[in-house]
């Protein structure tokens, strides 16, 4: 799980801006967001990146028991 979502609502940042950033469909990049899907660990970068954030914290550090 991860927390693009969360990093999002606290900087006031639209998905369609994060996927036009990140060269991905807006579907895709919802599907992210809203942990459809995972992205890879070199999206998961270039996401930290784009949003000037440590890539630590886009991760969930909870475990799921």
């Amino acid at each position: 799980m991860n927390r693009i979502k969360e990093v999002l609502d606290q900087k006031g940042i639209k998905q369609t801006w994060l996927a036009e950033q990140i060269g991905k469909s807006f579907s895709q990049t919802n599907a992210y967001v809203c942990n459809r899907r995972q992205p890879s660990l070199e999206m998961l970068f270039e996401i930290a990146r784009v949003l000037d954030v440590d890539v630590k914290d886009l991760i969930d550090s909870k475990v799921e028991r």
